[in-house]
C-alpha cells in the first residue's frame, strides 16, 4: 500500500502585527489575550471527520473565538449559573476538511480587543495531524518452505496483504527471521502491497542435528510516522505491527530435502512460554500483572481484583504494553515486575512503539499506571535499560525487578558472545563499554519521587558472565524492597559483583548500597 503526503509547513507565530505604534514606534508586541495551556484532542489522525476541539487555559470571555491557522472556527463558550464564561475552558468545531491530510496546524484564541496595545491574541499552541495509521501485514504463504542446511544465499518470497513499499515514510515492511539467530533480512526488488522478497544469507541456515529445525518468519510494518514539520508531542500516526508468523524449515545435517515442519508447534511454543511466566502481585494483593497472549503476540496485563477496594470497584483488567494512544505493543513483551502498591510494573518487550524512538531489540520499560493515584495522573512509559549514550544497544535486556517504590529497576543484559574466551575484568569501564559480551546485571535510578536527582544506570556485575547456549532461559535479578540489595542466580551469569555475600553454590546476593 503506498502512501504519501505533503504536509504544510506551518510556523508558530510568537508575535503579531497591531495597528498603530507604541510609545516606541515598534509595530509589533506581545499577546495580551487569553493564556492556552492545552488542548483536547491535541493530535489527531488525518481522515477523521467533524471533532469538538476543547482549548484549556484562562483568560477566556464571552466573545472569545478560537482560530484555526487564522482562520475562525464556530466557537462555544461554557458560562457559569450568573451567565459569565467559566474562563478557563472554550470548545470549538474543527470541520473534517482541514484535518484530511497529516501536517501541523497552529491553534489560537482572539478576545476583543480594547484600547491601544491590545490585541486579544492568545499564546499559540500547535496541533498535530498525524498520518493515518500503518496497517498490521497479513502474511499468508512463504516461498520455498524448507532447505537443506549449510545451502547458499537464496531470496524468499512472501504472500499476503497490506505490505508497504519501501518508498514508504515509515521505510517500508521489514521481514524478521527468528531462529538459532535472531536476524533482520534484506528486503530485496520492489515490494507490493500482496508481495515482498528477501534474501536469506546462507549463515542462518545452520543446523547440526539430524532433526528439522523450525524457524518463525514475520512481516514488520513499522509505525506510521509524524508529520513533516512536527517539533513537539511527534509520536506519529501509530500502527503496524508484525504479522503472524509463517515456519521455514531447516532440513537435518546431511538431509538434502526435507517435509516442512507444522506451524501448529512454533505456536504451541509461544503460547507455553506466555503461560509459564510469573505473574506479579501488589503488597495487598489487589493488583496483578501477567503475560497473556493476544492476537498470537505475548502482552502485559494487569488485573484490579478489587481485593480490599471499596464497594463501588468493578474489577477489569488493562493492557499494559501499549503505545501512548492505546496501540497493543507491536511486538512481544514478557517479565512483569510490580512496585508494592501496584503502580509501578517493570516489563521487557521488543515492541518499537512504547516510547519515542525506542532502540531496536529487547528493551526494559516502566510503566506508571497511575494506580491509586487519582485521576489527575496519566499513565505513562520510560526506558529503563539505558546508558550515558541514551540505550544499552547491542544488549538485549531481559527480566527487570523493581523496588518497592518504584524507583529503582534491576534487570539482565545480554549480549551475544562471539568468542569462546571469557570476557576480561572492566571494573572501571564505562557502561557503554561494557556491553562486548555476555551478561550483566544493572540497577537503573529513575528518581522517581526523588528532588534534585539526575536517573543514572550503574553496572554492579562487574565482569561479565559466559552465556552459554544451553542456558536457553537465563535468570534474571531480584532487587529488595528499598534497592540495597540484589540476588542472582548462577556464578556463570554475572560474577564478581561490587559487593556479594554467597547464598548457595549458585545464588549470590550483591550488595549495592551506592545507589544511596
Amino acid at each position: 500500500m503506498k502512501r504519501s503526503w505533503t504536509a504544510p509547513a506551518v510556523a508558530l507565530v510568537t508575535i503579531f502585527v497591531v495597528g498603530g505604534c507604541n510609545d516606541y514606534g515598534n509595530t509589533f508586541q506581545n499577546n495580551t489575550g487569553a493564556f492556552v495551556s492545552f488542548l483536547s484532542p491535541a493530535q489527531i489522525s488525518a481522515g477523521n471527520g467533524d471533532f469538538t476541539l476543547t482549548v484549556n487555559g484562562q483568560g477566556f470571555v464571552l466573545k472569545t473565538v478560537v482560530q484555526w491557522n487564522g482562520k475562525p472556527l464556530t466557537t462555544t463558550v461554557p458560562v457559569g449559573s450568573t451567565g459569565a464564561a467559566l474562563g478557563n475552558i472554550v470548545t470549538a468545531t474543527v470541520p473534517a476538511a482541514l484535518v484530511a491530510k497529516p501536517g501541523v496546524a497552529t491553534i489560537i484564541t482572539l478576545n476583543p480587543a480594547y484600547g491601544a496595545g491590545q490585541n486579544g491574541l492568545s499564546n499559540p499552541i500547535a496541533f498535530i495531524i498525524n498520518p493515518p495509521p500503518n496497517p498490521l501485514p497479513v502474511l499468508t504463504s512463504i516461498t520455498p518452505q524448507t532447505k537443506a542446511a549449510g545451502s547458499p544465499d537464496f531470496t524468499l518470497t512472501l504472500n499476503g496483504s497490506s505490505f508497504l513499499p519501501a518508498s514508504d515514510p515509515s521505510g517500508g515492511s521489514q521481514v524478521k527471521w527468528s531462529g538459532a539467530q535472531q536476524s533482520q533480512l534484506t528486503v530485496v526488488g520492489t515490494t507490493t502491497a500482496n508481495q515482498i522478497t528477501a534474501t536469506v544469507p546462507s549463515g542462518l541456515l545452520a543446523n547440526s542435528s539430524a532433526s528439522s529445525v523450525a524457524v518463525s518468519v514475520t512481516v514488520f510494518n513499522p509505525p506510521s510516522p509524524p508529520p513533516t514539520g512536527c517539533v513537539t508531542a511527534c509520536n506519529g500516526g501509530g500502527g503496524g505491527g508484525s504479522s503472524v508468523s509463517a515456519t521455514f524449515t531447516i532440513c537435518g545435517s546431511g538431509q538434502s530435502s526435507c517435509s516442512p515442519l507444522a506451524a501448529a508447534k512454533v505456536a504451541g511454543n509461544a503460547a507455553e512460554t506466555a503461560a509459564e511466566e510469573t505473574p506479579a502481585l501488589s503488597l495487598d494483593g489487589r493488583y496483578v500483572a501477567y503475560t497473556a497472549l493476544e492476537n498470537d503476540r505475548a502482552q502485559i496485563f494487569l488485573r484490579d481484583t478489587c481485593e480490599g477496594a471499596s464497594a463501588n470497584c468493578q474489577p477489569r483488567s488493562t493492557l499494559l504494553s501499549a503505545a501512548g494512544d492505546g496501540t497493543p505493543a507491536n511486538d512481544e513483551s514478557h517479565a512483569p515486575s510490580m512496585s508494592s502498591d501496584g503502580r509501578y510494573v517493570a516489563f521487557s518487550s521488543a515492541a518499537t512503539n512504547l516510547v519515542e524512538n525506542a532502540p531496536p531489540g529487547r528493551q526494559v520499560y516502566l510503566l506508571d499506571t497511575c494506580a491509586g493515584a487519582g485521576d489527575s495522573c496519566k499513565p505513562s512509559t520510560r526506558l529503563v535499560s539505558v546508558d550515558p549514550n541514551g540505550a544499552l544497544v547491542g544488549a538485549e535486556s531481559i527480566l527487570p525487578s523493581v523496588s518497592a517504590s518504584g524507583r529503582f529497576v534491576a534487570f539482565l543484559a545480554v549480549t551475544p558472545s562471539h568468542s569462546s574466551k571469557p570476557a576480561s575484568v572492566q571494573s572501571k569501564a564505562p557502561i557503554s563499554d561494557s556491553n562486548s559480551g555476555y551478561r550483566q546485571v544493572f540497577i537503573r535510578d529513575t528518581c522517581l519521587g526523588a528532588t534534585n536527582c539526575a536517573p543514572k544506570t550503574t553496572r554492579i556485575s562487574l565482569q561479565p558472565g559466559d552465556g552459554t547456549a544451553s542456558a536457553a532461559k537465563p535468570a534474571g535479578p531480584v532487587l529488595s524492597g528499598n534497592a540495597r540489595h540484589v540476588a542472582i542466580v548462577g556464578a556463570n551469569a554475572a560474577t564478581l559483583f561490587t559487593r556479594s555475600v554467597a547464598v548457595d553454590d549458585r545464588i549470590f546476593l550483591a550488595i549495592a548500597n551506592q545507589q544511596h
